[in-house]
């Protein structure tokens, strides 16, 4: 490192650290989290809700509600009907209502109609500027689409809602576009741009996009829109969703808002723990000689727990939520399509080891930390594994996140809109002492 680059390194770090002692003194949240890891109060919604406890304060399975819906029940029913759902629970957070046959049919044709991006936005904004960091590029996408939209200041909630739509339509082949350009810039691999079909699903869609072949089957698709739908919307509370109620709040347009929230789910503390979970099972198969021993499969999760294995961070990814204790909903509901789709795949054997550490991993973080808290995994466990059977590349696992989750921020913004006129603007508590100002001729 420039030896000028460290110097100002350590400048930094010695007037800017603040005591740890100083939180509990001026009774201050960090992370905006209480002691036990729950949000601090900062805002009403009616859009999603997740509940961990019962009225009495009493732990119960997780339960996450769309606009008063409960997720594992509108799953259920599109599982029943064998349908897909991903744009009808979009129409549900947008509009806060069930859409019926006939307004879900004009609904699915204006996201179809809205697909398509405006005449050499391919050529001149993604195949120009590829990345290998494909949300960094989709950032620049958006941006880039504020400049065709005649309207792009007018936040009237009707205005809001049509670059929404916009937006929801455009961000899967934004990011499969731009994944395509790093694979054939960057890796010299062979270019496919193909157009999305008017006649299929988002999830159909992305998949079709993706592969060269265009061709997949229906549990994959299914698989996959399920996906989407569970990512979709969590609470209000997440880092992302909270930075677009902040930037709506100052008055900002759609795609400066949308670019702020990518920006914060870009984050590995926030959007990057699926590839993190696929990662760590990948290193337990490649370190444990016997899949079937659990007392061996055991030690290496103490192993990686007391940071002396994989990343040597300490964690079990996929493990623990922040709100959930009993159990993740959306990790309920999705584990009853991963053995449908590994048993296509021929990866039941994979499945085994998931399982297996689905079920130790708790019982090792209870163990090795004394904690009494009740511990289960969470939907990043098996989402990577997922879509690594899907033959989506680790590159686009965080995008394919966005691309769900861009829905939950549409719905948050137009709340934003309707419901607040203050700019919002958190307090900070200075812990400086008072400095008397020193003449540049005697300074060190």
């Amino acid at each position: 490192m420039d030896q000028r680059l460290k110097a100002y390194e350590e400048k930094v770090l010695s007037s800017s650290k603040i005591p740890i002692e100083y939180y509990e003194k001026y009774d201050v949240k960090k992370g905006l989290r209480d002691i036990n890891g729950v949000g601090v109060l900062a805002g009403l919604t009616n859009i999603s809700a997740v509940h961990a406890t019962d009225k009495n304060g009493h732990q119960i399975p997780g339960v996450l509600e769309y606009r008063a819906f409960n997720v594992k029940d509108i799953v259920a029913q599109l599982r029943e009907d064998n349908r897909f759902g991903f744009e009808e629970v979009t129409y549900l957070l947008l509009f806060g209502v069930l859409p019926n046959q006939k307004e879900l049919k004009e609904f699915q044709a204006l996201l179809s109609e809205k697909r398509e991006l405006p005449v050499g936005f391919v050529r001149d904004v993604i195949l120009s500027h590829p990345s290998e960091d494909v949300m960094n590029l989709m950032s620049q996408c958006i941006l880039s689409l504020a400049s065709y939209d005649e309207n792009v200041s007018d936040i009237s909630i009707a205005n809001v809602l049509l670059q929404s739509i916009q937006l929801i339509a455009n961000f899967p082949v934004i990011a499969i576009y731009s994944y395509q350009a790093h694979q054939h810039y960057n890796k010299h691999e062979s270019l496919h741009i193909h157009y999305p079909s008017s006649d299929l699903t988002t999830a159909e869609n992305i998949l079709r996009l993706l592969r060269p072949d265009q061709k997949y089957s229906d549990t994959e698709a299914k698989v996959l829109d399920v996906a989407l739908i569970l990512h979709m919307e969590h609470g209000g509370g997440n880092n992302s969703t909270f930075t677009t109620h902040v930037v709506t709040s100052s008055g900002s347009d759609t795609y400066a808002t949308i670019a702020a929230a990518l920006s914060s789910l870009k984050g590995p503390k926030h959007g990057g723990a699926n590839i993190k979970a696929a990662k760590m099972l990948e290193n337990i198969k490649k370190n444990v000689s016997n899949p079937n021993d659990d007392e061996e499969i055991s030690n290496y999760l103490k192993q990686i727990l007391n940071k002396e294995a994989f990343d040597h961070k300490g964690l079990l990814y996929g493990i623990g939520h922040a709100i959930y204790t009993i159990s993740d909903p959306r990790f309920e509901i999705f584990k009853t399509y991963v053995a449908e789709l590994a048993a296509e795949k021929g990866r039941l054997e994979d499945l085994e080891l998931y399982e297996k550490v689905e079920v130790l991993a708790p019982q090792v973080i209870v163990e090795e930390r004394k904690t009494y808290k009740t511990i289960s995994p969470n939907i990043d466990f098996y989402s990577g594994f997922v879509y690594e059977m899907l033959g989506i590349p680790q590159e686009l696992y965080t995008p394919l996140f966005a691309i769900a989750r861009i829905v939950g921020w549409s719905a948050h913004r137009t709340e934003e809109l309707i419901n607040m006129n203050k700019i919002i603007r958190p307090a900070y508590e200075s812990v400086m002492d008072p400095k008397e100002y020193i003449d540049m001729k005697v300074r060190e």
